[in-house]
Parts: structure tokens; C-alpha cells; sequence
């Protein structure tokens, strides 16, 4: 079973095998993975890949038998019991009762009020945005200098940090997300110099490299203590002078026990939010550029009529798959798609098999701008997955990509590429490193 060029980060580099996730989806629906020695990944017990959108959708609407917290969120298990113990403290590697207590105060941070100031905030940013990339040079790396850096400010205002710290987040997600990636693993694009008081205290904190030239494992806390410094700076002065962000606002919120978000829950929820909470759009964004500049007529059709970019957004989403895969561990045995499945079993969900399920959606393989336009519309894209931990920040992403796609259409008459596209070495996110492109006023 050609399973093995599944799970190599290396495939990632040429783009998401869809054929062969094609024929196991239709054949098997679920099928076994194994998990050899890697650089930097320890040989681990291998785990089931779940391939199809309802079984996608069952393992994620059930944490009773589909544990996030068991053995964490990610393919690779923790190293040592510290680092287990250490992942759990996050919101994305809660259960129920822990996950709905810290959810719902971060659900009620965003205000109406709150939201409504980001989303003015976030058509501001794309606008100045491509402000700057009209002035300059008619070729530009559209995944760094544009797209990565609408969610990073977004993302500023939201936690309330000081918007020329902004990159700290691109260099942290980068450790954290593409650590498979000799390109990102050692990632240090922040000018210190630029950077708040808090940026420089924190940095003076940042690891160095081993003698093998990586950095130390970025899901233990060890391997990020200038994250973790800046984000016990930031938490602190919020406690102590709150703004009007959202940051602020769930640092002065109670729980139904009168129970107050802690500075380590604010620590760890900052790092959701900076690492987790920038990655899906940091490379939705050139995903969907990367559909339209494939797609030349969708390109003109999108220029023509602005209206329809909402709907298109939908697509971009389904048709890149940032997130290609997330991991649940069993609870109890059970059976999926007709496959018994052991208590303590890694079970694997992929996102990116499951937007292709042509069960779901007729012609998967096509970018269709209007896919989601038409009424009814087909089942939701799992781009922001399903169930207890579907993504928070969802329409805040529709937001900017429309926005984004809004101001780069209609101030450039046409936009072409430039040369190859440099895709993320990585099993788990499908990243975009480099988008070179040619636009014309």
C-alpha cells in the first residue's frame, strides 16, 4: 500500500499527493500508516489515516472516544512526559470540561464591538498593503511580502502587541510549523532593533542552534522561551493597564465559577493564537493565488465580478487545504469505516483527502469559483475543521482573504507567475515558502 510517501515531509515539497489519497480513499477509506525514523522525527508506532469527509467528521464530533489531550494534536508523539504534560496546557490539546471552560470566555471576548474594530482594521491593513506592493517592483514574493503579512498585523491587533513586533510571530510559527524544513527551522527574520522593550527582553531568551544545526524540539516549552517570555510580558501589562483588544478583554472576563484566565492560560493562548491562529491564512492566501494564477479564467471571472470573491474564498480554502492533517487518540475500541480501532491508537485525520471526497463534492479536483455560490451550498470545507475545536478565528479569515483578494484584483489589471512556486517540507501543513509573481497596474 503506497502509504510511506504519505507520511515523508519531503513529499510535500513537489505538492499533496491527491491521486494516491484518491484511490485509499475509495478503496480503504482508512488505512494504516506507518512511522519510521525521520530527521528529527523518532520511529513511533504508526497510526490509521482517515480519509473520508463523514469519518473525518465522526472522529472530530466525538472527543469521548477521539481524544485531543491522550497523546496531543500532532502525528509525533511528545518526547518525554514533561513535553505531553506541557502541549496539554494548550486549548488545542484540551477535552471537554477543560476545553469548553476556556473556549467559551475566549468565544466571549469577541465582542460585536470588538469584532466590527478588527474587521475595519483588516480591509486597512490590505489596503496599505497593496499600497506597498504597487510602489515597488512589478515582480514580488506574494507568500511573504503580501500575503504573510495581513494576518500578522491582524493578529497584532487582536493580542494587542506592538505592530512593529509583528514578525517575532512569523519566526516562531515558522520554528513550530515548519520544523521538518531546513529552510524555517531556524527562522530569526525579526529585526531586533525594530522591535518594543518586550521583543528585546524576549529575545535575548531565543536558543541558538545544536551542533546538528537544529533548533531545540519547539513543542517543548524549553525550545520557545522567548515566546513564552514575551507573551508573560504582554499577559502581564494587560492585567495591569487593559486596552480595548480582545487580548484585554478575555484577561478581564470570569468564568460561570468567577474563575479569571490565568497568566500561563493567557501564555498558551497567546502561542495558539500567534502560532496556530497565523498559519491557516498565512498560506491560504498564496494558496488561492496559486488557484488563480492555474486558473486564468477564474482570475478574469473574479476581475469582472467582485461579488463573487466571498464564494471563491470558500473554494481557495477547500481546493489548498492549509491544514492538511490533525491527530486524535482513541479512548476506548471502536470501530471506523469498517477498521477496529485499539484504545490508544493514533488516529489521524486528512483534511486534505476529505475537501476531495468526490462523495461530497462533484469534480473535486476543480476549482470551481462558484462552488459555493450556488443554493443550497455543498457541505462545509473542514479547511477550519469540525466539531468542539472548529476553528475560532474562521470568519476573521474570510475576512481578510476577501479583503485581500479584493484590494490585489481590482488595482492590477492582470497577475502572472513569476517563476516555481517553493512549497513547506511537511506532513502537516501545506505551506507556501516562496510565490514569486508578476502583476500589472
Amino acid at each position: 500500500m503506497p502509504t510511506a510517501l504519505l507520511h515523508d515531509p519531503v513529499t510535500y515539497e513537489t505538492g499533496v499527493p491527491y491521486a494516491v489519497l484518491a484511490d485509499l480513499r475509495r478503496e480503504h477509506g482508512i488505512v494504516r500508516v506507518e512511522e519510521p525514523h525521520l530527521p528529527g522525527w523518532p520511529q513511533g508506532p504508526g497510526y490509521w489515516l482517515v480519509l473520508r469527509h463523514s469519518d473525518v467528521r465522526t472522529v472530530l464530533g466525538d472527543p469521548a472516544t477521539f481524544s485531543s489531550a491522550l497523546g496531543g494534536t500532532q502525528i509525533r508523539d511528545p518526547e518525554r512526559e514533561e513535553d505531553l504534560r506541557y502541549v496539554r496546557a494548550m486549548m488545542l490539546n484540551m477535552d471537554p470540561p477543560e476545553h469548553t471552560r476556556l473556549r467559551r470566555l475566549l468565544h466571549a471576548s469577541f465582542t460585536p464591538r470588538a469584532v466590527r474594530a478588527l474587521e475595519d482594521r483588516v480591509r486597512d491593513h490590505a489596503r496599505a498593503i497593496v499600497d506597498r506592493m504597487l510602489a515597488g517592483p512589478e515582480e514580488v514574493d506574494f507568500a511573504k511580502e503580501v500575503a504573510a503579512d495581513l494576518p500578522l498585523l491582524v493578529l497584532a491587533d487582536l493580542l494587542g502587541m506592538p505592530s512593529e513586533d509583528r514578525w517575532l510571530m512569523f519566526d516562531w510559527a515558522n520554528r513550530v510549523i515548519g520544523w521538518q524544513d531546513p529552510d524555517y527551522a531556524v527562522s530569526a527574520s525579526f529585526d531586533s532593533t525594530s522591535g518594543s522593550p518586550f521583543a528585546r527582553e524576549a529575545l535575548a531568551l531565543r536558543p541558538p542552534p545544536g551542533p546538528n544545526g537544529r533548533m531545540p524540539d519547539p513543542r517543548s516549552r524549553d525550545g520557545m522561551p522567548d515566546l513564552y517570555r514575551y507573551a508573560h510580558l504582554l499577559g502581564a501589562a494587560k492585567r495591569e493597564a487593559p486596552g480595548e483588544d480582545i487580548m484585554s478583554i478575555l484577561m478581564g472576563s470570569r468564568d460561570d465559577g468567577g474563575g479569571v484566565v490565568t497568566l500561563e492560560e493567557f501564555e498558551n493562548l497567546f502561542w495558539l493564537f500567534a502560532v496556530a491562529g497565523n498559519e491557516t491564512l498565512r498560506n491560504g492566501i498564496p494558496g488561492g493565488m496559486a488557484a488563480l494564477l492555474a486558473h486564468p479564467e477564474a482570475q478574469r471571472a473574479l476581475r469582472e465580478d467582485p461579488r463573487r470573491i466571498p464564494a471563491a474564498v470558500e473554494e481557495m480554502l477547500r481546493w489548498w487545504t492549509p491544514v492538511m492533517t490533525f491527530r486524535r487518540t482513541a479512548t476506548r475500541s471502536t470501530t471506523l469505516a469498517g477498521q477496529a480501532i485499539s484504545p490508544g491508537d493514533k488516529v489521524v485525520v486528512s483534511f486534505a483527502a476529505a475537501n476531495r471526497d468526490e462523495s461530497v463534492y462533484p469534480s473535486p479536483d476543480t476549482f470551481d469559483i462558484d462552488r459555493y455560490a450556488v443554493r443550497p451550498p455543498p457541505r462545509a470545507h473542514l479547511a477550519f475543521g469540525h466539531g468542539p475545536h472548529v476553528c475560532l478565528g474562521a470568519n476573521l479569515a474570510r475576512v481578510q482573504m476577501t479583503a485581500i483578494f479584493t484590494e490585489v484584483l481590482s488595482r492590477t489589471s492582470w497577475i502572472e507567475a513569476a517563476g516555481e512556486p517553493a512549497l513547506l517540507r511537511s506532513n502537516f501543513q501545506r505551506g507556501v515558502k516562496r510565490l514569486p509573481i508578476r502583476w500589472a497596474a
